[in-house]
């Protein structure tokens, strides 16, 4: 997080677009008779935060050319980054769960799916079931049925052959007539395909026909760009990242700075990514190569190691750097307030908001690193880890809470 607010542009902002080809557009980069006779090109700018809302956006941006039909094929670029999907070392066996998400330069809802289920009208009834987005690229099939009691819901992406035809959710189980509604997240498997059919979707919906297929490709010169939306800024997505522990974030910034370099990598590599991490861990932190080992944006591997010290080293550096800081220190988690810390410290000092920290969690390891202020202005960073039997690590939770209060009185 300190890396990508040191090492990115200031105030940096991803963007994603629409294009089609000049030639076949009027001068005022409108679509002459509302019908476009090409393909329209959808180009991934490695944004993290691209969301529902985002494609929305776009999508009306769009339709300000007066396009109502192309007779082309929409035409998914996500050329920026190289098509590793997971960086090599990621953990080895691949889930479905949201946390274990691809990574691509067209991304899409966190390149996850999300299955709401609430109950039917009447007991025996199958539960309504619906995914956001609903595309055809992906089957639904819903075993869930409403009962009495509560039984218990599962939703699973089946491992099918060829991902690029599309994704099998299943849900099945049984729901409590009186039950909430409730969401279930999946990884997907293709990010590009799956914006790209959702935008297929979103364009219908805002009366814009796409008459050709979804596919993959890379847009020629010949294109402009017909639409646009940026992300937020590099610092608020810093900080969906760490608020909530999120690995597709982490891995999809660091390879960002491979493309996003003072000379720009293309296709961009994780490999470059994580060097130039390690680069302002040595040279801006001053820790040793060597000494400490990391190797995967995400932390999800056993292989990335740092002592309690150096990485209390790091949060020096980032506590001396004005210019990454003030919005690092908001970045992080606040105790008893928001992020993966919103349920822990709820009382004492550090239910009040003193303290701002990153959580970490891998069977038999607990981290918590970050700072916490005091009534007369003084600061401390700390930094806690346990490796251990996983039988303690709920103990070793509650230590931590209670060292990070006595801090901050």
């Amino acid at each position: 997080g300190a890396a990508e607010m040191r090492l990115m542009p200031s105030a940096h902002k991803f963007k994603t677009m629409f294009e089609m080809d000049r030639a076949a557009l009027q001068a005022n980069y409108t679509v002459a008779g509302g019908v476009f006779k090409g393909a329209l090109y959808f180009i991934g700018g490695g944004d993290p935060s691209f969301v529902s809302e985002n494609l929305w956006f776009l999508v009306n941006e769009l339709s300000r050319t007066g396009v109502k039909a192309i007779e082309g094929d929409l035409i998914v670029d996500d050329s920026l980054f190289d098509s590793i999907r997971y960086d090599g070392d990621r953990q080895e066996q691949r889930v479905d769960r949201a946390y274990d998400a691809p990574i691509g330069a067209l991304s899409f809802n966190w390149n996850s799916i999300t299955t709401w289920i609430r109950p039917g009208s009447a007991n025996g009834d199958l539960a309504n079931v619906t995914l956001d987005v609903n595309s055809p690229f992906f089957e639904l099939r819903n075993k869930v049925k409403t009962n009495g009691k509560s039984t218990g819901v599962s939703v699973e992406r089946l491992r099918t052959e060829d991902a690029t035809k599309g994704e099998v959710v299943v849900a099945s189980g049984a729901i409590g007539s009186g039950q909430p509604e409730k969401a279930y997240y999946k990884s997907i498997r293709e990010p590009a395909l799956v914006a790209g059919h959702a935008a297929v979707v979103f364009l219908k919906q805002r009366g814009i026909e796409v008459k050709g297929t979804v596919r993959s490709g890379k847009a020629p010169d010949s294109v402009t760009t017909v639409a646009s939306v940026e992300s937020k800024p590099i610092q608020a997505v810093v900080a969906d990242m760490l608020k909530w522990s999120n690995n597709y974030v982490a891995e999809m910034l660091v390879k960002n700075l491979a493309a996003n370099a003072e000379s720009p990598e293309r296709p961009a590599t994780m490999a470059t990514g994580l060097k130039r991490v390690r680069e302002w861990i040595e040279q801006r932190a001053g820790l040793k190569a060597g000494e400490y080992e990391y190797v995967n944006a995400a932390g999800l591997t056993r292989v990335n190691r740092f002592s309690p010290k150096q990485m209390g080293q790091m949060l020096l550096t980032v506590q001396h750097d004005f210019r990454v800081f003030p919005e690092f220190l908001a970045a992080l988690p606040i105790g008893g307030t928001d992020g993966t810390l919103r349920s822990r410290m709820k009382n004492g000092a550090v239910g009040g908001g003193s303290i701002r920290a990153k959580t970490g969690l891998l069977d038999g390891v607990v981290g918590l690193a970050g700072f916490t202020g005091n009534a007369d202005g003084a600061i401390h960073s700390f930094v806690f880890i346990f490796n251990g039997p996983p039988s303690r690590e709920v103990a070793a939770r509650a230590l931590f809470d209670r060292i990070a209060d006595r801090l901050a009185n």
